[in-house]
């Protein structure tokens, strides 16, 4: 397998999302995200984010064949169970590394270990059973809130309150996500009541965004999805796929309120970085 294939089929454009989402998930856990631990929290999140994306297109071989030939697997680049060994063997990798996180934040690492199993029963059931489903995009979203959820664990061994509150919220914004991504191939997106939940993050920015750095994440972030919604209005060719990698970009966004609405400006200007650092990546290697 080149560097090329691998970086594929990792989708590694958006691993941006999943290193502010190891940001969110410690800092709402009540502990700083400014410490050396938050590395191997965020490693261990990325290598779950990978296997997961690995094993999307090993699933999904037989419709990329006839949808996307132009994929790692249909187009020969690697053999499909190649690619499962590959996909699992990062979700192990990702379990043993959470349960590391944790030692380095001084917390047992038993809760990081069993989030991060749950994690990865997680994917694997999104990406065996999300063709066709019509649950798939709370599948996928709750993929993400268990990201949130593992990087608190491994840094407190707890879930408190307003870790609770952000994953629900950031769970409505991939649903919402999710929904719209399905629909990519089909260039068309069917009714329009699921995009509501895109305003979740709006809603909980307009309750505690009190200071001046909550209410420039929440602005940045209102203007962004406005960006996205006008891209699926307006319809053109190429822009639901636009619209997806900017839902999907947006990720670091959601999670730049969650800190400054937390008391970390410093965390929240990082995650503006990594916002920004997706869409350029994205131009190189395609996040969906």
């Amino acid at each position: 397998m080149t560097p090329a294939v691998a970086l594929r089929l990792g989708r590694v454009s958006n691993l941006p999302t999943v290193w502010t989402n190891a940001l969110a998930g410690v800092a709402l856990a009540g502990a700083s995200p400014w410490q050396w631990a938050i590395l191997p929290a965020a490693l261990g999140l990325s290598l779950a984010y990978l296997g997961g994306m690995y094993l999307n297109d090993a699933f999904d071989s037989a419709i990329d064949a006839r949808e996307r030939p132009s994929r790692p697997i249909p187009s020969g680049a690697i053999e499909a169970n190649t690619v499962f060994a590959l996909g699992f063997a990062l979700l192990l990798a990702a379990v043993a590394v959470l349960a590391a996180a944790a030692r380095a934040f001084d917390a047992p690492p038993e809760a990081a270990v069993l989030g991060g199993l749950a994690l990865a029963g997680a994917i694997i059931g999104y990406n065996w059973n999300h063709k066709g489903n019509r649950f798939s995009p709370l599948t996928m979203a709750a993929c993400r809130l268990l990201a949130y959820v593992v990087a608190g664990l491994a840094a407190t061994a707890t879930v408190p309150g307003p870790l609770l509150a952000a994953g629900a919220v950031s769970l409505c914004y991939l649903i919402g996500l999710t929904y719209v991504a399905k629909r990519e191939s089909l260039g068309r997106l069917g009714s329009l009541w699921p995009l509501l939940f895109l305003a979740a993050p709006l809603a909980y920015g307009a309750l505690l965004a009190g200071g001046t750095a909550g209410q420039v994440a929440l602005v940045a972030l209102a203007g962004w999805i406005g960006v996205a919604l006008w891209l699926l209005r307006r319809r053109g060719p190429g822009d639901i796929p636009r619209a997806v990698v900017s839902l999907i970009a947006g990720i670091s966004l959601v999670d730049a309120l969650f800190l400054a609405v937390d008391g970390w400006p410093g965390a929240a200007v990082l995650a503006f970085a990594c916002f920004a650092t997706t869409l350029v990546l994205q131009r190189w290697i395609s996040g969906t």
